[in-house]
């Protein structure tokens, strides 16, 4: 089985009245490359008349964005033209590329009415020979998504890229990468195989997981040694995990708010491209 080298507890970064915990990045962990950064928010009852989320336009460059709604909603808006709001079980995926200006708030439906929310939302880096390709962006909601039951049903399995026991993602990625959503129900069990040499990304969202024979709890990330193939998980309690590999990338990367470049210039580019308008804009 694959070596747990370290538990790695989310830390409390609440943004403005969001609750908001975040694993990755740490002090104690840069990345799990090509997965660079994670917040988790939620989950908490938005009151009715509220003001929805915080996230009002904004640029990116150099990476993507996949972003998991377990609860509540999201409304997205980019210079590249793309709107959508994307429920419960829906996921969105956006490519920033060589740059985009996008705004991500909640719904007029949801900040009138109120509600639970829980989002997550994970950036992939994009390797160096992509870094300045064009912006794409899709979401989807839950009944387009690709899924598949585990152990006599009680885990659900929905495959967001790659493939897993014949079923392919929903979406295509810029580089080989397998990310998948698992609800299990308490007592349900599976093995995975993942080559060896690729990276894990095991994000628990909510209950409670024996992996590998040791204990994980919700909002806790698994850092994983390359060596060896196998995991195998046992939900204590209802659960639901991420759950994604890649091989990394193995490049230099410079993380400066929201851009995601190789080199320190390339990251003074990007700020001089935005300040000229080169992301576009919108009337928002």
């Amino acid at each position: 089985m694959k070596t747990i080298k370290q538990i790695h507890k989310a830390d409390y970064r609440p943004i403005a009245d969001l609750a908001t915990y975040s694993p990755l990045p740490s002090r104690n962990l840069k990345q799990i490359d090509p997965f660079i950064f994670l917040n988790h928010h939620g989950l908490q009852t938005y009151p009715a008349k509220n003001r929805g989320l915080p996230f009002g336009p904004h640029p990116h460059r150099g990476m993507e964005t996949v972003t998991f709604i377990l609860e509540g909603d999201i409304m997205h808006k980019d210079s590249s033209g793309h709107e959508s709001v994307i429920g419960p079980g829906g996921v969105q995926y956006m490519t920033a590329g060589r740059g985009l200006i996008h705004a991500e708030v909640s719904s007029d439906e949801f900040k009138r009415n109120g509600g639970d929310l829980e989002i997550l939302q994970l950036w992939l880096n994009l390797p160096a020979a992509k870094k300045m390709a064009d912006p794409r962006y899709v979401g989807l909601q839950k009944n387009e998504i690709p899924s598949f039951k585990l152990d006599g049903g009680k885990i659900e399995v929905q495959q967001l890229f790659g493939e897993w026991d014949g079923t392919k993602g929903a979406f295509e990625g810029n580089f080989p990468v397998s990310l998948s959503t698992l609800y299990l129900e308490s007592g349900s069990s599976f093995e995975k195989t993942i080559p060896e040499g690729e990276n894990v990304f095991f994000y628990l969202v909510r209950g409670v997981l024996k992996v590998n024979g040791t204990d994980v709890l919700f909002r806790h990330l698994v850092e994983f040694g390359k060596e060896d193939e196998k995991i195998t998980v046992e939900a204590l309690e209802d659960s639901v995990l991420i759950l994604g590999h890649a091989k990394p990338f193995d490049e230099p990367l410079v993380a400066e708010g929201p851009f995601v470049m190789n080199t320190q210039q390339q990251i003074a580019e990007a700020y001089e491209d935005y300040r000229a308008g080169k992301f576009g804009s919108w009337d928002y």
